[in-house]
């Protein structure tokens, strides 16, 4: 069943999340720039111990930020692929329709408060 939402609002959050999933992967590909373990070269250097611990703790804060952003853009994939369907907007677990004012607060919500609420006890 196509949920119901006035275009106008559904093409405002359309857009809001293509922009966001632009930033998000521009910032993807900028942090493997700046990691030092994308470097070919960085097998045959033979960089003082300080450098290599420093190096990796680049690599591991780099990993874990590329973490979070590809869990972000999944999600907005996802809220991006249900505008399409006709899907967005509504609860994944009780299938009615999830508030505006939460969706304005996070607009790759699948479920309504209530669910939520009982899916993090």
């Amino acid at each position: 069943m196509k949920m119901k939402f006035p275009h106008n609002l559904i093409d405002g959050i359309y857009q809001n999340l293509v922009g966001l999933k632009d930033k998000i992967e521009k910032r993807i590909s900028s942090l493997k720039m700046q990691d030092p373990y994308s470097d070919p070269d960085r097998v045959n250097d033979n960089a003082a111990s300080d450098t290599d611990a420093k190096e990796e703790s680049t690599h591991e804060r780099t990993e874990a930020i590329e973490k979070v952003l590809k869990s972000s853009l999944e999600e907005i994939n996802l809220a991006l692929e249900r505008i399409k369907k006709g899907t967005y907007g509504k609860c994944l677990n009780c299938r009615k329709k999830i508030s505006l004012d939460r969706l304005a607060i996070k607009p790759t919500a699948l479920y309504c408060v209530e669910c939520e609420r009982k899916k993090e006890k």
